[in-house]
């Protein structure tokens, strides 16, 4: 259903996701397909309790806790054809998701064999009109050398579907510098770069990622805000902000950036960050535990002032700044 501040023409555009977390996409229903098969019963509403957090510690608990029921590569394939239906209902052609191969390492299991059943699971919906890549990802709270674990993983799995290495988790618990190796070894690999700064972290998580760690692509980076230079630089450079509107408020990530606990979807810098020249692509973060869709961020864009052209070009951006060859960036 399109949300009601959505015109037609907005919901019914081809649309490019470059922000997605495949774990944060598990849907209650699924979740309950999941622990069954481990021998837990959940109801749909004893999970939806597990999905209600007042801030991003909350959230990364209930992470941790949805993924512990990932534990073969079958659990993998259920949700990515899961994901996959709810992203062509939202008229998504092309998506980047975003693998938390760090916690799968944690686990010991392995990343190839649960990559090869994603890469199952999801080449049939290409004839339908969507396409796949993957990033990656590695927790910053685990440290440099298991990010360099992640890298390594990506090697092995030797597929051109892995298109970015990138990092999430606790930005404020590692410092950045530490990530340097890392970085320039997924660049000599070919990989492009990504990473989580600015989310709760102060702008200068955002310019260390820049200068120190080349990234192409800053996911959130909502803290930019209080920062006008970082925001000069981010222009000037051309570098996206991968921003997640929903997912800021049930965080409260955005409260934090504007040091207000108040702060409400109005309140939300995006439409500053694109009408001071910074590129901005929309996306849903953790779509099933955020409870929303990528429709629903365009109408959250929409709550925010933006016009029906700003809309639009935003859906264009998310395609121009998708890891793929120019030729094939209008299209998908």
């Amino acid at each position: 259903m399109t949300p009601p501040l959505l015109s037609n023409r907005i919901a019914s555009l081809p649309k490019a996701e470059l922000h997605l977390h495949l774990e944060g996409s598990i849907q209650p229903a699924t979740v309950c397909a999941l622990t069954a098969r481990h021998g837990v019963v959940m109801t749909e509403e004893e999970v939806r309790q597990h999905y209600a957090y007042r801030n991003f510690p909350e959230f990364i608990e209930a992470f941790k806790w949805v993924t512990a029921f990932l534990r073969e590569p079958q659990d993998y394939a259920l949700i990515a054809r899961d994901l996959a239906e709810h992203l062509l209902a939202q008229r998504v052609v092309y998506t980047e998701v975003t693998l938390s191969v760090g916690v799968m390492l944690l686990r010991k299991q392995r990343p190839e064999a649960n990559f090869e059943a994603l890469l199952r699971a999801t080449e049939p919906f290409e004839s339908r009109g969507l396409r796949f890549q993957w990033i990656f990802d590695a927790a910053r709270q685990f440290g440099a050398d298991a990010a360099m674990e992640v890298v390594e993983s990506a090697k092995r799995c030797n597929s051109k579907a892995i298109v970015a290495f990138g990092i999430g988790g606790d930005e404020l618990s590692v410092p950045t510098r530490e990530f340097r190796p890392v970085y320039d070894r997924a660049a000599q690999m070919g990989l492009h770069r990504l990473i989580h700064a600015g989310e709760v972290g102060g702008p200068e998580k955002i310019r260390e990622a820049v200068e120190l760690l080349g990234v192409e692509r800053i996911g959130h980076g909502i803290a930019a805000i209080n920062d006008q230079a970082l925001m000069n630089l981010l222009a000037e450079r051309m570098i996206p902000l991968e921003i997640c509107p929903g997912s800021n408020i049930k965080t409260a990530a955005l409260a934090k950036q504007l040091r207000r606990e108040d702060a409400k979807m109005e309140d939300h810098p995006l439409p500053k960050f694109l009408r001071h020249g910074i590129p901005v692509v929309l996306s849903t973060d953790d779509p099933a535990m955020f409870h929303t869709t990528l429709h629903e961020e365009y109408a959250n864009a929409a709550r925010m002032g933006l016009q029906e052209d700003e809309l639009a070009r935003i859906v264009e951006m998310g395609f121009e700044h998708a890891f793929l060859p120019a030729s094939e960036r209008r299209g998908a």
